[in-house]
Order: C-alpha cells, then structure tokens, then sequence
C-alpha cells in the first residue's frame, strides 16, 4: 500500500506503541499535523514551547520506561529542543525526537527555516539520522526507537525533510533491528560474577551504590532481593532515588555534595563498594582521589564506557542491572549457604547507626518564617509518597531529595546530570498524562518556574490536574547558597526580588492559585489545593536565608561535610534550634 512519508511515520509510531506525541507544529511538518487530525489514535500534546515539549516527552518517559516521542518544525522549532535533548542524553532517558528540515535539494542553501540539527545535535543525542530516501524511513524509525530504548538509554533524534513527507511509495515496516555497529551486551560474564560474589563475602565494610540505571533496567526488585538477602547498607544516588523504600532500614539516603553525613561516611570506610547503574560524577564522588579510598570495586553497568572512565574498578561486569543481579544474589545464594553467611556485617551496621544518630538530616524551625524543609515534609505526610514528583534545579530539589521519602520507582524526575532550570514543571505534564490517574506533583523555585512558566497554559487546555508547589525565596537559592560561602556574601545578580504575583498569574491562566506566607499556613494551604481537583498552584513564601546541609565544597572531599552556614556556630540561638527532621 502506497503512502506518504507523513502517512509512512504515523503507521510506524503505532507499529512502535506509541500513544502520545508532544510537540509544536510549523511550516515544514504541517503535512504530519494534518495526517495527525485525520488520525484519533494518536495524541497530541500541544506545549507552548518545543523546549517544553521535550522536557514532557522526559517525564514521560521517565515515570512510565516508555520512549517518548517529539514533534517539531525546523529551523527554530528544531534548536528550541537541544536543551531537553542535552538533557535526556546526560540522564539516559528514552525519546526520539523527529524534526522537519526543509527540502532536501534546499538543504545547505540557508533556506527560511534551516537549521543543520543534525550537526547541532551530533553531541548530545545517542545517534541521529537525516532521511534521504522515503524508502528509508521505516528502517530508520524502527532502529531509532531500538537505538533510543536498548543499551544505556538516550535520545535519537530523525531529521525528516520537506519533500520526503510529501513524497508517496510503498509501505513496509521491517519485523527486526539488525545494526552490525551497535548490539548492547545483556548478559554478565559468568566468571566475574562469580569474582563479584565472592568479594562481597570476604568484605566486612560493604556499601551498595545504586543510581539511575537501575530505574532504566526496571531492577528495583532485584536491588531490593539482594539488600533482603545480604544486609548491605545502601546508598542511592540523586537519578536513583526510589530503586529502593526510603523508609527502608538498610537505607542510608542520597551520597554525594548533598547526601546525608551517613552515607558518605560509609562510601569513605567501606572495604567493598557494589556500584549498579552509576557513572561516578563529580558531584557523587567529590574529590575523586579521596572517593572510598579503601574499597575494592564492582561496577556493573550496560554501558561499557562508563566503566573505568571516572574511577578505578576491581571488578568491571558489562551487561544490564537486571539480568546480572539475578544471577548475582543466585550465585550468592549458591556459595554462601543462605543469609547466616552476611551476619559479620553486623558491627558495620551498628558503625553507620551511629553516623546516623551523629548527623542525621536536620532543620531549623522558626514560629514567623516558612522552613521549606517543613513544606516537603508536609507533603509527604499528606502524600505518604503515593505520587509523582518533579522537581527543577536548585535549593528545592535537594531538600526535595532529602526530605522525601521515594518508596517507589518511576516516582521521581529531576534533572541530574545537565542541571536544567525549567525541566520540572514540563516534566509533571508528561508524567501525568502517562499517569492520567495517578497525582502529580511539580516542586520548584520561582526561578526555575520562570523559565517555562508558558506551560501553565497547556495543563489548563488539558485539565490536567498537576499540582504546582512554588518555594519562593526571591532568590537564585543554591547560587546565593555559594555566594555566601564562597564568595564573601556578595550576592551578584542572585536576588530576583520581586516575583510576579503568582496567584493572580495562575488566575490568569485559568487555574486556582493560593498561597502560603507564615507557618501555620502550609497544612490548610496542602490539603486545600491537593483536594481540588483540576491544576493548581500553591505557592510558599519561604526563608530566604535558608541553606542546604550537608554540603561538600566543590572540589572537596565528601567526608568534608559543612553542617552549617558561615557564622551560624556561634549564634547560640539558631545552634540549640536544631530540630532533627
């Protein structure tokens, strides 16, 4: 059957199960958008912005492990996406995101809206394609889809030009992927397996190190098996959160800048570190030569090149989380005799309680002023971790990841590794349409909000029932935070001072705003907005004095934690305040 390369593209998406699509249309892609109108099964997701529209097909993907799809036009509607793009190739998430081009004998010619995405995105996707012949392109949307969802994860972008949508042949969507230059290996080496399994045995300091990855490899019940069977202290990373209960007894909290004194204190001392799912950033790891200077280490990762890139490994395993710590806690069970063998770790154990009890995560709370420590715990009490949780950049998403407990996976999107102001509150409206029954919450500052606040147009065209959670400081927070450290407090463009009215802004836009400006204000405020039930913003006015702790100086080591702002120990009133969270 003949079709167009319009027609040829959506048969191929739902080939791939693809239900939504988020996007912006244009010039060049008017034909898919018109094909689009004649076909219900697929839905699109209008965003105001195309930076925003990834940042949703982020969300969405990330809460669901599906791989979400972008629609834009070329030229601008094409570069606006390179920050999203950037940003889900830093946290390994699924998306492949098909731009227009102009016709391909235009190309190269500066025509009214060209762009070379294809050279502009080389850097940041995990592979890009430009569409030559119609005769490609059902190949290169199956193996777009295989490419962005197999391996370490990513996005893939299709450059798909004019006259190849327009253009009509034969339509016929190939059963198998085939590429000779990329096969992921699943599969562990059964020998160092075995080599892992019988470190883990011999140690008598071990720490498991978990991240993102095994959120991707959906092994979160392989991670907890093996926690179950063997006892070992946990830590997870900020991409991680939520591979395991954070009310779990075995849970030691986030590591790194941020983490709690417990887990960096066990990272440092432990003789055996078991990384799953990790790449070893600067802002984990801290001062690298001073990392968990001790232990032996076993790193397993689906991605090759990220073993040994950042930090030495004892015993690399190639292969993906799930599969391999199957037959990790196999092989355990095989050469331990059962859960007997782990007790020696016991007094290791009662070493990071007493870390625990030393530092645990605190706050100071006052009678006048919003903590937004307080505001999180709030709703976590309201929520008892039963939804999902985005978050921008900044002071916000740290206590977020603190204060928080995530019980569940797929619970938790942020922005780790490219740090994009902007992503969290476009990343809600992707989670809750994947999730249309589920609640969603957005956590950000008015800074980030700021920077996609168009967006709150599309929850209202949609009715969606996302919940907007503004802590507002008036300030650039975690910049602020480093100037006052770092930089003799002298607050260089950090202060946004006046905010707009954000209530009145939300009214604008047709949705309920409220807000919060002393304490005995946050509850009603919470339970007010989180039982209506379309979109909503609350805001709250918070301390705007307040710093995040722990810390670790940029370039430290994590055991050189700060606990306290400058000045702060002699002030015997906010040092005798502490009120442990």
């Amino acid at each position: 059957m003949k079709m167009s390369g319009a027609e040829m593209l959506l048969e191929s998406l739902k080939r791939e199960k693809v239900t939504h699509i988020f996007g912006y249309p244009g010039g060049v892609v008017l034909p898919i958008f018109d094909a689009l109108y004649k076909d219900p099964s697929l839905q699109v997701v209008l965003t105001r912005h195309e930076q925003g529209a990834v940042h949703a097909a982020e969300g969405y993907a990330r809460s669901s492990n599906a791989v979400g799809v972008v629609l834009v036009t070329s030229g601008p509607g094409a570069t606006n996406t390179l920050t999203g793009i950037a940003d889900a190739n830093m946290d390994s998430i699924p998306l492949v995101i098909i731009t227009g081009q102009v016709p391909t004998k235009m190309i190269g010619n500066d025509a009214f809206q060209e762009a070379d995405i294809i050279g502009m995105s080389r850097s940041c996707t995990k592979h890009n394609f430009l569409v030559r012949k119609i005769s490609d392109l059902p190949r290169i949307i199956k193996e777009a889809f295989y490419i962005a969802r197999s391996g370490r994860p990513g996005p893939v972008l299709i450059d798909f030009p004019k006259d190849i949508i327009l253009e009509k042949a034969e339509f016929v969507y190939p059963e198998s992927v085939s590429i000779r230059s990329y096969n992921p290996t699943i599969q562990g080496n059964r020998w160092q397996i075995r080599k892992a399994a019988q470190t883990i045995l011999k140690s008598r300091k071990p720490v498991l190190y978990a991240g993102g990855g095994i959120i991707s490899s959906e092994a979160h019940k392989e991670l907890l098996d093996l926690v179950t069977l063997t006892n070992i202290p946990t830590t997870l990373t900020l991409m991680g959160l939520g591979a395991i209960p954070g009310n779990h007894p075995r849970f030691l909290g986030m590591l790194g800048m941020h983490g709690t004194y417990a887990a960096n204190m066990a990272i440092h001392d432990a003789d055996v570190l078991i990384a799953v799912g990790v790449r070893f950033d600067d802002r984990v790891t801290g001062k690298i030569a001073e990392f968990s200077p001790h232990s032996k280490v076993i790193h397993i990762d689906i991605d090759p090149t990220s073993i040994r890139k950042n930090f030495h490994v004892d015993v690399p395993i190639v292969g993906d989380a799930r599969v391999i710590l199957k037959d990790l806690i196999e092989e355990l069970r095989e050469i331990s005799g059962g859960e007997d063998a782990f007790r020696h770790y016991r007094p290791w154990i009662d070493q990071i309680s007493e870390w625990e009890k030393e530092h645990p995560l605190s706050y100071t709370l006052d009678k006048e002023v919003i903590k937004p420590q307080h505001v999180i715990e709030k709703i976590y009490q309201f929520t008892q971790g039963d939804c999902i949780i985005s978050t921008d950049v900044g002071q916000h998403q740290m206590w977020t990841a603190q204060f928080f407990k995530f019980i569940k996976p797929n619970t938790w999107l942020t922005s780790g590794g490219l740090g994009t102001m902007g992503y969290g509150f476009p990343a809600a409206i992707g989670a809750q349409k994947a999730h249309p029954g589920r609640r969603v919450i957005a956590i950000t500052g008015e800074g980030s909000f700021m920077m996609n606040i168009q967006e709150m147009a599309t929850v209202v065209s949609l009715d969606l029932p996302v919940k907007i959670v503004i802590l507002n400081n008036q300030y650039l927070g975690m910049v602020r935070q480093w100037q006052e450290f770092f930089y003799g407090s002298r607050y260089s463009s950090s202060f946004i001072g006046q905010s707009p009215d954000f209530v009145k802004l939300a009214e604008a836009f047709g949705m309920v705003g409220m807000r919060a400006t002393r304490p005995e204000q946050v509850e009603d405020v919470i339970l007010d907005g989180f039982s209506r039930r379309g979109p909503v913003l609350m805001e709250f006015q918070v301390d705007p004095e307040e710093n995040v702790f722990p810390m670790v100086p940029a370039g430290g080591s994590n055991i050189e934690m700060i606990f306290e702002s400058p000045g702060e120990k002699d002030d015997p009133k906010k040092r005798d305040s502490i009120l442990t969270a």
